[in-house]
């Protein structure tokens, strides 16, 4: 082999790596921030990296091109660079518009550069790829029109003045509909001959701009032949504008001018008659794009008002089409008499239309279109121009009949079948890069109609799922091994836990259809299985409920007995996987045939290994399929199934959701007007604030909320108090707060003395103090009262949440959000007893932890309630899911009628009044009532007499009954006070009464099921549920009459868009109105979104963005709480940049925990510096399961150094940035810590995504990638990542990668101002009394690198045994007296010995280390678990074992062999070779 060739073979990414270091070099010359003396501005350098198509160089953009862009040095390489930079931003999810807002003069010009070059010629200067960029870049700029920047440039293209390019006919035509618009098109007119000739052409040419944009592509697309070869970028090119074109129809702001300019342009007409749309491959996807663009120019939507159009409207409008094409054609076509006299309905089908125009000449339809205003008129004695199929296309596919799109959605089958879950264009594999485009809906700020909205949440969320299914499918039926037997069916010679071979399957019923539909009801069928495997598995088997989902599957392999899987390779060749359908369980058949009931009762046990199940099949698939044997002669699909497929319940819940979109789609949805064009995205963002909403309710009571006078004071800065009562002794909550309430109008015309007036007046607040009536003499009377002092945000949070309206809560980490839900819980509660409140999350673990803070409030337990199935981890003995709701009211029912007896005996009346709660009320109404009331006329002040203190004890009627509450019960000291204390018993007695009264349904009813609805229904004030099962079970709970006022969402940025807006519309609207007065949403939308498992959807469609994040973007007002008490200050400052001046709270600097260092290590976070370990920094075992062996060895050497200290093990966690790296430190963990009891095992190696949520006071952080960014470009997760840690915070980073990123910037800085060498002290140990950032007494020692901490740590181990040996020797010596411990001693001094013994040599260490590393990286590349199942199973070195389970032998040798183990035999993988070292 030649020697040039050599580098080739070994350094694979060659070009890229070249090309990295190339873009490194000119970023530390010209343009990185930590650079101190940069070169001047080159206009070569960015000919130089254009030519070399490096876009994704770092600060690139920020720190060079536009800094330096100016008219005189713009060119095409310059633009050119500027369009890929900010496409490539997009592409990778990063804010890329902040530098342009920075310095937007220049702006405007390059803008308008962008224009002329996107139309220039493709033969001239831009080539078709450029021009195909620029689309891109254009698209994105429609997309933000948020950003005013961009809405000001974009403007001047689309609005009415566009108009210009329709043809005058259509114009007129347009200007006669709506009147309004002529005066507005006259006024521009008038302005335009006042402009001055030069800027009159420039309007001109943007006006014109998406017309001849569109006339361009229309060449474009006719270039392209039929069969011969084309050019991709020809493809691409077409493709990309297509993109465009839906994104503009798909926005109400640009579609109200375009649609009419695109309608103009018959771009549909041309698209459809065109050669792409006919070629198999390379069309397919352009093909699937004009479907769209279709779909939206004709939405059901009037483009002027943007009201959604019903039924009935569009069925007028197309009978006003249609029969204005009869009355042209009775006028002036004789030819076409039969078709003017014919009915509308026997006209409007594509096969009649071609029937009549088919026959006509070229020259004839010209003239009926241009009569219909639709083309040119053609001049006399000219033939026309267009192709008589254009002609014809254009007049039939304007007016054939069209499918409702409400229609269509209900014959549309829920489950996907295998050309759905396998075409890549619809449903991308999980390697999607974002460089091509897809014909996928987009979540972006704005919807057309609520119909749009849920249409595209709908097509998403089925794709997202259908993603999921076919990972799972391929996994079990590659389990399965399907292969040709010799005979030519099908063999397994495999198995697989989530799918069985079907014996037999059959049709058993097909029920009649609907009036006026045309698929059945429904469809059953049986499925009978052999279940010869594991119990465990065969209890799964079984245990499926009703309305579990699974997949039929029919294979037909071709490979031989014996072929090996390669997972590499197209999967449904392999398996010669024909069709998948799928269908819903009604349940197990027992022996007789009869399908066994979900219920208490048990099940009965079925002998032998044969199972049936009967289930429901997809009524509109199976019609379809069956449509389709008898039409086209296709083959019976449901005779072929040969494999049936289970999911994990948790991820199967897609059917129910999709079926709860579709019938939310079916119903009027009625979300409250005042939230109706937020929603949307349209109108005055913050029209839904409480300060603008009518009802807005002057006086609340704010129950406990304040602690004392001083605290509301601070509460309200800016604010003058005026407080009812002048005694300070009087001045203590409860306080009733009166704010000054102004209307949003009529505030505009005021004079500078009123506007005075005004505001001075808006300032006031009026307090009153209230005391809380005397509840009863018992300790537990006493409310429950709050104890947190919140800040004057917290407290505006609580007072926006008490208000009607729309609030939002930005709540940063630690600042208490929680605690501020949970007060406005509260006080809703309190202020609003007859309203009911529902609380969403987005997990249970959110829900639990609201719950117990909910159950420390005075808010009675009765009234709580919690569906959905989290409520078994809630750290209390009660329950409080409905079952358990029922048994804590039939309980406390017998508690309460045990008083009742109470009662009695002690008033001596005879009878059985606790027999029932309807005797109890009888007996309050006759017997106590009547006591009381005599008893209040012979103690109230009569007359002019003074009142008597001891008459109130005296005549009290109730001394018995009270004989056990805390005595005396009554002071003396004066009247008013004993008085009171008398009317808080009759209170206690009469709550009593009043519950029983409650608890009255529970004996008319019999059932707990019928229990459990009372509760929901009537009883329960306070209703808490995941997302997940408010869609899953809205059917249900609308059905039931569920009701409720207000919802509060905590999380609110981790929801999925669909199922955020859900919980609005889980009960029936009242008279024709929704009920909700109030919505809450706290979360923080600069932390992590939802999980989207697909890059595609989670990328391209936006599908990660959660309503509360498009909400801020919209601008609706937020409250950002702006303190937190989490973090040390100094941590907090690394992600405090990312929010509106967020501070501490004062306990942040004064208690010892935050003002004392870090034991043994000299600062409280650090950057360290990682570099390549034996040459290797990143490796890529699997493709996105990155590991950095180097990171991970020096972490877990930290993690050790700290635990010898004296660090407690469960106050460490271990974060990373990567699923490969989290099962790398596992594994790694296994082998030096194992279960050593000096060292222990870190409180979690998890996912920085999956730590989000929690805490811990030390997080040590590994980054791992060496070579790019990688996800944590996105500044959310980065946030996540700072903000985890509350007392240290060590990050191990290849650093010259990170801080060259310019989204990073702000925190790494702050990290690199520090030493990038680890700095320890050894000899000072936990905890310590040295002060945070003070010098410390001891030694300091620099570690340069990993192998030089893992042989420190190695030797203080050695040294930590050592001494510990010696001290137990000097014990030995103890006096005889004690031998008992003595004895004890010298048996711990023999494990001490063999610990010792078990330990490698000084010498060795490194190379022990170094092996087992290296081995560890073979093995966890090569036992990679399988691509769905990469975040739950860890490799099989053992990541997750727990250490207690291995085998005892192996259990010792780890506990022995200290810092580096000898990986336990079943753990060694089999490669390992034994080091040195390791051989004892």
């Amino acid at each position: 082999m030649t020697a040039p060739a050599q580098p080739k073979k070994i350094v694979a990414p060659t070009v890229s790596q070249i090309n990295a270091e190339f873009v490194t070099q000119l970023a530390c010359k010209y343009w990185a921030p930590h650079i101190k003396k940069k070169s001047p501005f080159d206009i070569k350098v960015i000919e130089d990296i254009y030519e070399k198509e490096i876009v994704k160089s770092s600060q690139y953009l920020e720190n060079y091109l536009w800094m330096n862009y100016s008219p005189e040095v713009s060119s095409k390489a310059y633009l050119m660079s500027i369009c890929c930079m900010v496409n490539e931003k997009f592409r990778e999810n990063v804010p890329a518009w902040e530098t342009f807002k920075k310095k937007p003069d220049h702006f405007p010009f390059f803008f308008k550069c962008i224009l002329k070059a996107a139309l220039a010629e493709t033969d001239g200067e831009f080539s078709l790829h450029e021009q195909t960029v620029l689309l891109l870049f254009l698209d994105h700029c429609f997309n933000s029109l948020e950003v005013d920047l961009i809405r000001s440039q974009v403007q001047q293209l689309i609005s009415l003045p566009m108009w210009m390019g329709l043809q005058p006919a259509r114009l007129e035509l347009e200007l006669k509909k709506t009147p309004k618009l002529r005066k507005f098109w006259n006024l521009i007119k008038k302005n335009d001959e006042k402009m001055d000739p030069e800027a009159r052409e420039q309007a001109y040419q943007e006006r014109k701009f998406l017309s001849q944009l569109i006339q361009k592509f229309i060449s474009v697309l006719k270039s392209v032949p039929l069969s011969d070869p084309v050019t991709m970028d020809k493809v691409h090119y077409c493709e990309r504008f297509i993109e465009l074109m839906i994104d503009l129809e798909a926005l109400l702001p640009t579609r109200r001018w375009f649609n009419t300019i695109l309608d103009d342009s018959h771009l549909l007409v041309h698209c459809y008659l065109s050669n792409l749309v006919h070629r198999e491959e390379d069309g397919h996807l352009f093909s699937q794009l004009l479907d769209m663009l279709k779909f939206y120019t004709g939405f059901e939507i009037n483009d002027q008002t943007g009201n959604a159009l019903t039924e009935n409207e569009m069925t007028t409008i197309h009978y006003d089409r249609i029969t204005s094409l009869q009355r042209a054609a009775f006028a002036h076509f004789p030819e076409l008499y039969d078709f003017a006299l014919s009915n509308v309905a026997e006209v409007d089908t594509r096969e009649s239309l071609v029937k009549f125009f088919g026959p006509l000449s070229s020259n004839t339809l010209h003239q009926v279109a241009s009569y219909l205003c639709l083309l040119p008129t053609l001049p006399k004695a000219e033939d026309t121009t267009f192709d008589k199929e254009f002609l014809l296309e254009l007049l039939v596919s304007r007016h054939e009949r069209r499918i409702s799109q409400i229609q269509q959605l209900n014959q549309m089958p829920l489950y996907p079948t295998e050309k759905i879950i396998w075409d890549e264009n619809i449903v991308p594999t999980e390697y999607y890069s974002g460089e091509g485009c897809l014909a996928l809906p987009k979540l972006n700020l704005q919807f057309l109609t609520l119909h749009d909205y849920l249409l595209r949440n709908f097509n998403l969320f089925r794709l997202e799922s259908t993603y999921e299914i076919r990972q799972d499918i391929e996994d079990s039926v590659s389990r399965m091994k399907p292969w040709l037997s010799e005979y030519g069916g099908v063999v397994f010679g495999g198995w697989a836990r989530m799918a069985q071979p079907i014996v037999a399957f059959t049709v058993v019923e097909v029920a009649k259809p609907n009036i006026g539909e045309n698929w059945p009801t429904r469809v059953r069928a049986d499925v009978t299985i052999n279940l010869n495997v594991r119990d465990h598995i065969k209890d799964e088997w079984e245990g499926l409920r009703k309305h579990d989902v699974c997949f039929l599957i029919t294979v037909r392999p071709t490979k031989p007995y014996g072929t090996k899987f390669d997972r590499r390779r197209p999967f449904i060749e392999q398996v010669g996987l024909v069709y998948v359908r799928g269908c819903e369980i009604q349940g197990m058949l027992d022996d007789k045939g009869r399908v066994i009931e979900d219920g208490p009762e048990p099940r009965p046990n079925l002998r032998g290994e044969s199972r049936t199940f009967r289930v429901f099949l997809d009524p509109n698939q199976y019609q379809q399929d069956m449509t389709n044997t008898i039409q086209n002669g296709a083959e019976d699909v449901y005779e072929t199934f040969n494999i049936i497929m289970r999911r994990k319940p948790k991820e199967n819940n897609f059917k129910a959701v999709l079926e709860t979109i579709r019938n939310l789609m079916n119903t009027d949805c009625v979300v409250p007007d005042w939230l109706h064009d937020i929603i949307l995205g349209y109108g005055d963002p913050s029209s839904a604030h409480y300060s603008k909403m009518p009802n807005q309710i002057a006086t609340l009571d704010f129950n406990d909320t304040f602690l004392s006078i001083e605290h509301l004071k601070a509460s309200f800065p800016g604010h003058n108090v005026k407080v009812t009562v002048d005694d300070p002794a009087l001045q203590i909550p409860p306080f009733r707060i009166t704010f000054p309430v102004r209307s949003g109008k009529g505030k505009k015309r005021k004079d500078a003395d009123g506007e005075d007036e005004d505001t001075e007046e808006a300032k006031t607040l009026i307090v009153e103090p209230h005391v809380i009536p005397n509840r009863g003499p018992y300790p537990y009377n006493q409310p429950k009262r709050n104890t947190i002092q919140f800040t004057h945000t917290q407290i505006e949070a609580i007072r926006a949440g008490m208000q009607p309206g729309l609030t939002m809560v930005v709540g940063p980490p630690g600042t208490g959000k929680t605690d501020v839900a949970v007060q406005i819980i509260s006080n809703i509660y309190h202020n609003f007893p007859e309203q009911r409140t529902l609380i969403v999350t987005h997990s249970n673990q959110a829900l639990n932890q609201l719950f117990e803070k909910i159950m420390a409030l005075d808010i009675d337990e009765r009234h709580l309630l919690r569906l959905g199935h989290g409520e078994e981890e809630l750290e209390t003995e009660k329950d409080f899911s409905r079952y358990g709701r029922v048994n804590y009211v039939l309980a406390r029912r017998i508690e309460l009628l045990e008083e009742v007896k109470r009662l009695q005996k002690s008033l001596g009346v005879p009878g059985d009044a606790s027999y029932t709660c309807e005797t109890a009320g009888y007996f309050f109404l006759y017997q106590v009532m009547s006591r009381w009331e005599e008893y209040i006329s012979k103690v109230k002040n009569k007359g002019n007499t003074l009142p008597n203190v001891t008459e109130v004890s005296t005549f009290f009627p109730f001394h018995e009954y009270f004989a056990n509450a805390p005595q005396p019960i009554f002071k003396g000291r004066s009247y008013e006070e004993d008085m009171e204390i008398a009317e808080g018993c009759f209170r206690h007695i009469k709550k009593i009464f009043t519950q029983l009264e409650e608890f009255r349904a529970s004996e008319l009813l019999r059932s707990g099921l019928d229990r459990s609805k009372y509760l929901l229904v009537k009883e329960a004030k306070i209703i808490a549920m995941t997302c997940t099962h408010a869609a899953l079970k809205r059917h249900d709970l609308v059905k039931l009459g569920f009701k409720y006022d207000n919802i509060l969402m905590e999380e609110a940025a981790q929801i999925l868009e669909i199922e955020t807006f859900i919980p609005l519309l889980l009960q029936n609207p009242q008279d024709g109105f929704s009920r909700l007065k109030r919505w809450i949403m706290i979360g923080d939308h600069h932390q992590l979104p939802p999980v989207i498992k697909n890059m595609a959807f989670q990328k391209y469609s936006n599908m990660e963005q959660s309503l509360f994040t498009r909400f801020v973007r919209v601008g609706v007002p937020t409250v950002d709480l702006d303190a937190q008490g989490r973090a040390r200050a100094s941590l907090c400052n690394l992600y405090n940049w990312r929010y509106k001046n967020l501070g501490n709270l004062p306990h942040v600097q004064l208690l010892p925990e935050f003002s004392t260092a870090n034991a043994g290590l000299l600062y409280d976070f650090q950057l360290i510096n990682v570099e390549d370990f034996q040459g290797v920094g990143e490796s890529e075992p699997n493709p996105y399961f990155y590991q950095n062996l180097g990171e991970a060895e020096y972490v877990v050497a930290l993690f050790m150094y700290m635990c010898l200290l004296g660090y407690p093990a469960d106050k460490i966690s271990i974060l990373t940035t990567y699923n490969g790296q989290k099962h790398l430190i596992r594994d790694i963990i296994n082998r030096r810590c194992g279960s050593n009891p000096l060292i222990g095992r870190p409180n979690k190696v998890t996912t920085v995504d999956r730590f989000q949520g929690q805490q811990n006071d030390y997080i040590l952080l590994s980054l791992v990638r060496t070579r790019a960014v990688g996800h944590l470009r996105d500044v959310r997760r980065l946030v996540v990542a700072m903000s985890r840690a509350r007392l240290g915070l060590y990050i191990f980073a290849r650093v010259s990668l990170f801080q060259n990123c310019f989204e990073l910037t702000p925190a790494f800085s702050q990290l690199t101002a520090r030493p990038l060498h680890l700095h320890i002290i050894p000899t000072e140990p936990f905890p310590t009394s040295r002060k945070n950032g003070e010098r410390p007494s001891h030694e300091v020692q620099i570690i340069k690198n990993m192998p030089q901490m893992a042989n420190f740590v190695y030797n203080m181990y050695m040294h930590l045994i050592q001494t510990t040996h010696h001290y137990h020797q000097t014990l030995l010596q103890l006096p005889p007296a004690m031998v008992e411990e003595g004895e004890e001693v010298q048996s711990q001094d023999t494990e001490l010995e063999t610990e010792e013994e078990a330990m490698p040599a000084p010498a060795d260490i490194m190379p022990t280390l170094m092996d087992a590393s290296s081995s560890q990286e073979a093995s966890a590349s090569q036992t990679e678990p399988t691509s769905n199942e990469t975040e739950t199973t860890s490799s099989q070195t053992g990541a997750d074992s727990n250490p207690e389970a291995t085998p005892a032998e192996s259990k010792i040798t780890a506990t022995a062999a200290g810092p580096v183990a000898t990986p336990a035999e079943n753990n060694t993988p089999p490669d390992a070779t034994s080091a040195p070292g390791e051989t004892k």
